[in-house]
């Protein structure tokens, strides 16, 4: 499951993770961490999402790109964390769980959950 930290989060369910929650969970951990430690993203926003403008007629080819996103299936692991204590890492990844749009679990290297 982890790859490079101590601890981590892993997605419970599946959805569409935008580039700016993404953003924002990233800025919590950091903000939290009061920048120790060294943070990883293992998921990047590759997908683009597109849309057409309200009441446009059809036809006229593909809408512009609105946001990208990543694709996240259960079990990804989107943060990890490293050279932190237990405490703030488990802060820090339940304030990151609360930006992103479902369930998130946390995880040690340890087992201890």
């Amino acid at each position: 499951m982890l790859s490079c930290g101590d601890f981590g989060i892993q997605a419970l369910q599946r959805g569409l993770l935008s580039a700016a929650q993404l953003e924002a969970a990233r800025v919590a951990i950091n903000r939290h961490l009061k920048r120790k430690g060294k943070v990883w993203m293992r998921v990047f926003p590759q997908k683009p999402v597109t849309r057409k403008p309200a009441e446009t007629r059809m036809g006229k080819g593909k809408g512009a790109v609105e946001f990208w996103a990543v694709v996240v299936r259960p079990g990804n692991v989107l943060f990890e964390i490293s050279g932190v204590s237990l405490t703030l890492a488990r802060e820090a990844m339940r304030l990151a769980d609360d930006k992103v749009p479902f369930e998130c679990r946390f995880l040690s290297r340890e087992g201890r959950e």
